[in-house]
């Protein structure tokens, strides 16, 4: 973990480097990503398939590719109650606090007597990336899914890494809670 103090005398330089040594990493990544998305324009779902069993070190095809409501069925049950509890609390604090930010459509006509106004209107989908490499990240699940559906998104749709092809059961049990039906 690298720890900055703004007081200490080398606070300019060793924030100077961080910032630095990140933008080389981005840009040392810009070429393989760009490579990576214009296979998948070209092949679709070959590519995504070969390109997750080389990274996620798993044997999905297009036919495969897809989690089933029975997978994740099967990894919901192997949470613990405890684990869905705390699930189920962050979830509704979580649609709690988006709730109360919703913004309003508004109408109004001015003096002139001209009709002015503006209308919310959410996405008919949205697709969510969530990380899951070497960590697992139920959090992610949420704080993308509850957010979309309050706005009123009907259709979510999630990606998740599965090393080795293992479904993370608390990941999955997030997406069940926040509404994800397509993995």
């Amino acid at each position: 973990m690298i720890r900055l103090t703004t007081a200490d005398a080398n606070f300019d330089s060793a924030f100077g480097a961080l910032v630095n040594g990140r933008t080389s990493e981005d840009i040392s990544v810009a070429r393989p990503v760009a490579e990576i998305l214009a296979r998948i324009r070209a092949e679709g779902d070959v590519a995504l398939c070969d390109l997750t069993n080389r990274f996620d070190h798993t044997a999905v095809t297009p036919a495969t590719l897809r989690v089933t409501d029975d997978e994740i069925d099967a990894a919901c049950r192997d949470v613990e109650p405890s684990l869905l509890e705390a699930l189920d609390l962050a979830a509704t604090r979580i649609e709690s606090f988006h709730r109360a930010q919703m913004p309003g459509d508004l109408s109004y006509t001015d003096p002139q007597g001209i009709r002015l106004g503006m209308r919310w209107t959410p996405l008919d989908a949205a697709g969510l990336y969530v990380p899951g490499g070497k960590a697992a990240y139920p959090s992610s699940v949420l704080m993308n899914a509850i957010p979309a559906r309050v706005a009123g998104v009907t259709r979510l749709a999630m990606c998740v890494p599965t090393p080795h092809g293992q479904l993370n059961p608390l990941v999955m049990a997030a997406a069940r809670r926040a509404g994800v039906h397509e993995v």
